[in-house]
């Protein structure tokens, strides 16, 4: 409904108002043709009554312009849903102090998501039926209309129907799909029940084709209400923090799923069954400090990045590091959760023929670190000529084996900027530790004028023990400036003439390449004459090859037949011994 909205709100500024025939109040006949009144962009063409011809020519040019309007209808609601998604997207910087003392910074919202859907994203993609019915009542004298509350009752009423209904059907056979905030989903499908009911009852029960001011204001009211409910919801307030999430993984793709569940049992062992896994405490250390909100985002996310740039290693072994992060930069775009506002540009902009912007995203900040934030406006003339020095970008990965990480330092020069800045650097410590897994380091970097950009290296240190993938951070601390000629001056803390922004602090993560490896076929097809009598299939291990495994296989019938009709089963296990890839 929220697509309809702006062919609605077209027609509404096309059409004639009042094209109702007159009806007879007694016996709902009509009493004949109906004079319609002009509409708020097009006259009524006159005559009343043309001939056959000049109704299929006026219906043309009606339908032209109708299609004209819908189209800027849509792109100026489509601008304004852009406007909100930058509003809804705007993102801070936390540091995470973990149970261990360790920090760890990243970027997290500042909108919560229930709420920016319930407010600004509604609202956005709801204007056009909102501006559909404030057109009708004030062009009726703020008496209801033929359309009346239907506009924006519809419109709820599709998006609770039919588009869950759309959303279930084009789920593939065999795959299944599960409600990410299943509270809040519970609180906003009953919030839209009720407000079915309650239109009902004071519209045809409580006072019967009369809107009193009380039921009016009462209404509003249950906005917020409903709400402050789906927050507390998302944010396991009030009686929701009973409502106990479990895990379980995906054997087939490692995913961690969550549902809505009662809690386990203290024990759960004694079921039976595998011991439920804790969630990870953060950095690896102890105190069963239960996570922050958005310590787990930050680590989420570090999850995500790391398995993509695995699956992406082992499909494309010959690419080099950079070209890995650019290719998994697109596939978290692409997979990643999006608002109903990109939808809505999309859709418009597949339309006008404008197509996807995915990629061209996803390359551009592949190579783009995130902003450096600047001031307030009023500050903004002061800080021209202020240069400013950060990490770009702040994320790093790297394989176990590779030696050393290269991280860069750039310095978006102020105007008129001749001055040297010394700026110093130093390892930190996360779940990663100096001298065992990565070389401590610290140094300064010199930027003398007209350098924009320095790079650094940290040595990575390989051994051939297992374990997970680590981190460690790198801080720029310390900024000194001096003239052309290199010699310390003082700088004013009112102007500054360099200074240091965010993001300080580069996070660096480290690959392990001491594992079992990856297992399968070297080819995904063989193609084999029935006379041949057999086949040989080659399995490969790669990224990884330490220890003996044991790898089970079967033959599974497809097309083709077992048990002796097309071929014989097999079964059994293939051993690959230590270092053995093939």
């Amino acid at each position: 409904m929220a697509a309809l909205g702006p062919a609605l709100a077209a027609c509404l500024l096309l059409s004639p108002r009042g094209c109702a025939a007159a009806a007879d109040g007694a016996n709902g006949t009509c009493r004949g043709s109906a004079r319609c009144q002009p509409g708020v962009l097009l006259p009524v063409w006159q005559p009343d009554e043309p001939a056959a011809g000049d109704k299929a020519a006026r219906a043309i040019v009606y339908f032209v312009a109708m299609m004209y309007l819908f189209l800027g209808v849509s792109i100026i609601a489509d601008r304004f849903m852009a406007s909100i998604e930058v509003i809804t997207s705007r993102e801070k910087e936390i540091t995470v102090t973990k149970a261990n003392g360790e920090t760890s910074v990243g970027t997290v919202r500042i909108w919560n998501e229930t709420v920016s859907n319930l407010t600004l994203m509604a609202l956005g993609s709801s204007a056009p039926e909102i501006l559909l019915s404030l057109i009708e009542v004030c062009g009726h004298r703020f008496q209801a209309g033929e359309l009346g509350p239907g506009t924006i009752v519809g419109s709820a009423a599709f998006n609770m129907f039919v588009v869950i209904a759309v959303c279930v059907y084009a789920i593939p056979a065999g795959e299944s799909r599960r409600i990410k905030h299943l509270r809040v989903f519970f609180v906003t499908a009953s919030w839209s029940i009720f407000a079915y009911i309650w239109l009902y009852l004071i519209l045809a029960v409580i006072t019967p084709g009369v809107v009193q001011v009380w039921e009016a204001f009462l209404t509003l009211l249950f906005f917020p209400a409903c709400v402050v409910f789906a927050w507390a919801a998302d944010k396991r307030l009030l009686f929701y923090k009973y409502v106990y999430k479990r895990y379980r993984a995906d054997p087939r793709s490692g995913i961690i799923i969550g549902t809505e569940a009662e809690r386990p049992p203290k024990d759960p062992e004694a079921d039976g069954g595998f011991p439920a896994l804790p969630e990870p405490e953060p950095g690896g250390g102890g105190g069963g400090a239960e996570p922050t909100p958005e310590e787990k985002e930050l680590d989420e996310s570090r999850r995500e990045v790391i398995q993509i740039l695995k699956d992406l290693k082992q499909k494309h072994p010959e690419k080099e590091l950079e070209q890995l992060l650019d290719a998994a930069n697109y596939v978290a775009l692409v997979h990643q959760q999006k608002s109903r506002a990109f939808y809505r540009i999309q859709a418009t902009r597949l339309m006008t023929g404008a197509g996807n912007v995915l990629k061209k995203h996803a390359a551009e900040a592949a190579r783009r670190s995130p902003a450096p934030p600047g001031e307030d406006d009023e500050d903004d003339e002061e800080d021209e000529a202020c240069s400013r020095i950060f990490f770009e970008p702040c994320l790093y990965h790297c394989l176990e084996n590779c030696g050393s990480v290269t991280l860069a330092v750039a310095c978006q020069q102020g105007l008129g900027a001749n001055q040297t800045f010394y700026v110093d650097f130093r390892t930190e410590d996360g779940s990663a530790k100096a001298g065992s897994d990565y070389e401590y380091s610290e140094g300064t970097l010199i930027f003398k004028p007209g350098e924009t950009r320095k790079e650094l290296a940290i040595g990575i240190i390989d051994d051939d023990i297992f374990e997970e993938d680590e981190h460690f951070f790198v801080r720029l601390l310390n900024l000194r400036v001096g003239d052309a000629e290199g010699m310390f001056e003082a700088d004013s803390d009112d102007h500054p003439k360099g200074k240091l922004v965010a993001p300080l602090v580069a996070t660096v993560t480290i690959l392990d390449d001491d594992h079992a490896g990856i297992f399968g076929f070297r080819e995904r097809s063989v193609r084999v004459s029935e006379c041949q009598g057999h086949v040989e299939v080659t399995v490969v291990r790669s990224s990884g090859a330490r220890g003996t495994v044991m790898v089970p296989f079967r033959t599974v019938e497809g097309t083709a037949r077992g048990g002796g009709v097309d071929y014989e089963d097999a079964s059994g296990e293939l051993e690959f011994r230590n270092d053995e890839t093939a």
